[in-house]
């Protein structure tokens, strides 16, 4: 037990610290969130044992309607390569990305994803966007889910220990994440504004022909 001093002390400090509000605020926003039903199956692979970069294009290969990325850093070009593939079949894809690793990272394939016409958005409140996952058909009879600690990298692949969780057919949980996306979308910018370029063809803003709040597709 701390040191009734010490509370009073930390308390103190907490009141007079800038960031103090904000971390207030912060734990305050939303309860403790509720615990999904268990549905549907679960896959799991262990990087570099497990062939997880293979499982990830599968996944998008199979999208039918949708699919929205989180990324922190995307290098992977079978990866990358699998997205463009299925915006050029009519598959609603959309990206938000960390802001550090896109714009100085090595070797970045949201450039290329970008030019390619996917609506891609940098965040920019959090220090890190740590988030590695994909939303995948959520609202049809098959939703999908990727995330772990895998990112969308060649060096997640071969070189680290990582892992990749793929959950299958669970509404609930699938809904979840579609939220989560959907709130780290609001907060972000147009990758092209932040990148100083010209927007490519078919990019806007978050409100524009392919930005707001992405919207599950019915069964």
């Amino acid at each position: 037990m701390l040191h009734s001093g010490f509370s009073a002390g930390l308390a103190a400090w907490l009141a007079l610290a800038p960031c103090a509000p904000a971390l207030a605020d912060t734990a305050q926003a939303r309860p403790i969130s509720a615990v999904a039903a268990a549905a549907g199956t679960t896959q799991v692979a262990f990087p570099p044992w497990d062939n997880a970069e293979r499982l990830v294009i599968d996944a998008i290969d199979a999208a039918k309607k949708q699919v929205l990325v989180q990324a922190y850093a995307f290098t992977s070009r079978g990866i990358a390569g699998a997205l463009i593939a299925a915006k050029r079949r009519g598959v609603d894809v959309r990206i938000t990305a960390d802001r550090g690793q896109t714009l100085s990272g090595d070797n970045s394939r949201i450039p290329e994803l970008a030019a390619a016409g996917i609506p891609v958005f940098i965040e920019v409140r959090y220090a890190s966007a740590h988030n590695k996952t994909m939303v995948i058909d959520a609202g049809s009879s098959e939703p999908v889910v990727l995330t772990g600690s895998f990112n969308w990298t060649w060096g997640a692949q071969h070189r680290n220990a990582e892992n990749l969780l793929i959950l299958r057919r669970n509404p609930e949980l699938t809904r979840a994440y579609l939220d989560n996306w959907q709130r780290h979308l609001a907060d972000a910018v147009p990758y092209t504004e932040v990148a100083g370029s010209a927007a490519p063809s078919g990019v806007r803003g978050a409100h524009g022909a392919h930005g707001g709040a992405a919207q599950p597709f019915s069964k």
